[in-house]
């Protein structure tokens, strides 16, 4: 007589009917990622309607996705996703096998030389703009913000450069999510923003965004995108009120211009700087 071995909890997902279980939650998970990413932030009712999936299920795929570090709530008040930047790290080490940082060190060494200012590099991560480079100025007064440290994508100089090359529906969102406290100077509305971003996107540049975030500074931000033409940071030229020079503006704005068009070609091409 043969003994039957005894059933674990392995054992349904082992047969072909666990297997199609495990596949379809793979693909249900995946789809409510493509879909955040899409349309960050994002709420469960909205992409309950976009997948077509229960609320229930699309909750689960949130907090796996969570866990996993891809995603992340945005907006905790209207309990909003979006991607983190594991996902940009991810897709650029996929396009160009290097780091982006890698890949800009270089470039705003350069820049940060040719300028004697200090040159930060910054990535967007859903609303938010996070330092991961710096190259110091040679100036004894300097701009300094620490490596890590996230900002309001509308408060700086970089993310208003990213939110620039944003589709209409994206901005209007990013436009709605709450900023915070900020006392040292006046908020710009969304109306003033616009405005700036229409700007930003007809002379290349954004110009002095940072000023209400850090008062008596004045910065230019030029994005940077990736082989499909996706804004994924910036580069941001930033100067002591003190010593900034409004008849150079020009002459600072195309070079910080130049260096960040340089970075987006090397991600395109895969290529090194050096």
């Amino acid at each position: 007589m043969t003994t039957k071995p005894p059933s674990t909890p392995d054992t349904p997902a082992s047969g072909p009917d666990g297997r199609a279980r495990s596949m379809n939650s793979v693909l249900t998970t995946l789809r409510v990622f493509e879909q955040v990413s899409i349309h960050q932030p994002v709420g469960v009712s909205e992409l309950s309607r976009l997948t077509q999936i229960p609320k229930s299920s699309v909750q689960r795929c949130l907090v796996t996705l969570q866990q996993a570090g891809w995603l992340r709530v945005v907006d905790p008040r209207h309990a909003q996703w979006g991607v983190t930047l594991k996902v940009l790290a991810l897709g650029l080490r996929g396009a160009g096998e290097q780091d982006l940082r890698d890949v800009a060190s270089p470039v705003i060494k350069e820049l940060a030389g040719a300028t004697s200012e200090t040159v930060f590099l910054g990535l967007r991560d859903a609303d938010r703009f996070v330092i991961v480079a710096r190259e110091e100025s040679s100036q004894m007064v300097r701009v300094h913000l620490d490596i890590g440290q996230e900002l309001p994508l509308r408060a700086t100089s970089g993310g208003v450069a990213v939110m620039a090359l944003l589709p209409l529906a994206e901005v209007e969102a990013l436009l709605s999510t709450e900023l915070g406290d900020f006392t040292e100077s006046p908020v710009l509305t969304a109306d003033e923003l616009r405005t700036e971003l229409t700007l930003t996107a007809q002379r290349g540049y954004s110009m002095s965004m940072s000023a209400w975030y850090r008062p008596h500074v004045r910065s230019v931000g030029a994005a940077i995108v990736d082989a499909t033409g996706a804004p994924v940071g910036a580069i941001v030229l930033s100067v002591p009120e003190q010593r900034w020079d409004s008849g150079h503006e020009t002459e600072l704005a195309n070079l910080t211009v130049r260096a960040a068009a340089r970075v987006s070609d090397l991600l395109s091409t895969g290529t090194s700087s050096s």
